[in-house]
């Protein structure tokens, strides 16, 4: 049965909002984040978290806000499925069958009354619930503008032979008229649109084609870095468009938090390293490279010689043997504080969008080694629109592999200091940073579009 968890239901409040993520670790915490930005914002607003009963497991003791409250729904959907990807096909169709009726539920045992709903993109129940009950949905797209206007143009890969694509003869052709987006190479699209992935793409669709229908959408994206998309998106679309930032936990650098116990020796190892020395490596949250390509990974950093601190999740302990003096792997760690750590001058990584966003934000540079879905676009605009970044993935051999020497080579001159290219890297990402953390200050253009947003659903509250 759907219930609520907190006890602020009989509070007096002008704006009840009812946020709706995807139940993977990658979309629970961008709407956790976004909800804290909210409540932070206007003390007049409860939010009520939708989780399920297992999610509420591992984050209901989570510290949060008193007016962000979690209502959980029965634990239907299926772990092992949950645990093999953000976007399985099985897990994803299992989601949207399941998860419509209780939170239909749970709306009608809340209260005050829902007012406002924020559902993640690609739950398209959302909006469904929403002109249902007459109540004002956000579309929560969780990916970057880049990958939106992708899905939102397919028509025009279609008229322009680019789709169905076949990656092999069409991989290096670049196409550039997408609106707003710069050229692009068809293998740096996201990997939906090819192969295995085809089977999650007419989903992707189903979720851009739905924002349409809602009331709102808000895009994690900083304006500054996709800001013509941005704005082609906005003369598409005829319902209001806010550029609310990185969907990052930044708030954690500006306020005093307790670190993990079990982090501590991880920072004063860091603490011991000399400034930008450190490359730090993870392959996210999910997906990671194959067993053999890890094995290559680990076997450059160490020939390498650089100093690195690998985050190697399920791995860490296959590895943390042989990484000897200058490396340290563990399982798990704080991502954003230890990117902001002095010793780090670099990021190998997966390129996930929260994780770019946290590296952005932190002004480290990048080496790109996209997996998945959206992460092969972001490795792009890494590389080439932002310049804040090498590839990792350029030379594969036959066996399609990158193999160690490639590896340690390219470690090794990434992490030259003395390098200009690595330099101007450096100051690149720095300035990037810059830019990025000034979005969120008094005025800047994420905090302008974040109180837009704030001031249109109390608008519509009042009317």
């Amino acid at each position: 049965m759907a219930h609520a968890n907190g006890n602020r239901e009989g509070s007096a409040t002008f704006c009840h909002i009812l946020a709706v993520p995807y139940p993977a670790r990658g979309h629970i915490n961008p709407m956790m984040n976004l909800c804290r930005s909210l409540v932070s914002k206007k003390p007049d607003i409860l939010v009520t978290f939708v989780v399920t009963e297992e999610w509420f497991g591992l984050i209901g003791s989570d510290q949060k806000p008193d007016n962000i409250r979690f209502g959980t729904i029965p634990n239907d959907l299926t772990s092992e499925l949950a645990r093999s990807g953000d976007y399985s096909p099985d897990f994803l169709e299992e989601v949207l069958r399941k998860m419509e009726a209780p939170v239909d539920c749970l709306i009608d045992q809340l209260h005050p009354l829902v007012s406002t709903i924020i559902y993640d993109s690609y739950l398209v129940f959302g909006v469904r619930i929403g002109n249902r009950r007459n109540i004002p949905a956000a579309s929560f797209w969780t990916m970057p503008a880049l990958v939106y206007s992708v899905f939102d143009h397919l028509d025009l890969l279609v008229q322009h032979h680019h789709f169905p694509i076949t990656l092999k003869e069409q991989g290096e052709e670049r196409i550039d008229y997408i609106p707003g987006v710069s050229s692009i190479r068809i293998a740096d699209l996201p990997t939906c649109l090819y192969g295995k992935g085809l089977s999650v793409l007419n989903r992707g669709l189903e979720a851009v084609s739905c924002v349409s229908k809602a009331q709102y959408l808000l895009l994690v994206s900083v304006y500054e870095l996709e800001s013509e998309i941005i704005d082609a998106l906005r003369g598409k679309l005829s319902i209001p468009i806010y550029h609310i930032g990185f969907p990052i936990p930044y708030f954690k650098q500006l306020e005093d938090y307790n670190i993990p116990s079990a982090t501590n020796d991880h920072l004063q190892w860091l603490d011991s390293q000399p400034k930008g020395s450190v490359l730090y490596v993870s392959q996210g949250s999910l997906h990671s490279a194959s067993k053999a390509q890890l094995e290559e990974i680990e076997a450059g950093l160490r020939l390498s010689r650089v100093r690195y601190f690998w985050v190697a999740r399920k791995e860490a302990s296959r590895f943390k043997d042989s990484c000897g003096e200058k490396g340290l792997v563990v399982p798990w760690c704080d991502q954003l504080r230890v990117l902001c750590h002095p010793s780090i001058g670099g990021f190998w990584s997966h390129c996930g969008w929260n994780s770019t966003s946290e590296a952005i934000f932190c002004g480290v540079p990048m080496l790109t080694f996209p997996i998945y879905w959206d992460q092969t676009s972001n490795s792009k605009q890494i590389v080439e629109d932002w310049e804040i970044g090498w590839r990792a993935n350029g030379k594969m051999g036959e066996d399609g592999l990158i193999p160690r020497e490639e590896i340690a080579e390219l470690i090794q001159k990434f992490m030259d200091s003395e390098k200009e290219e690595v330099k101007e890297l450096r100051r690149r990402a720095k300035e990037l940073s810059k830019i990025c953390r000034g979005t969120i200050e008094n005025g800047g253009s994420s905090e302008t579009d974040l109180e837009a947003f704030l001031n249109d659903i109390f608008q519509s509250q009042r009317n």
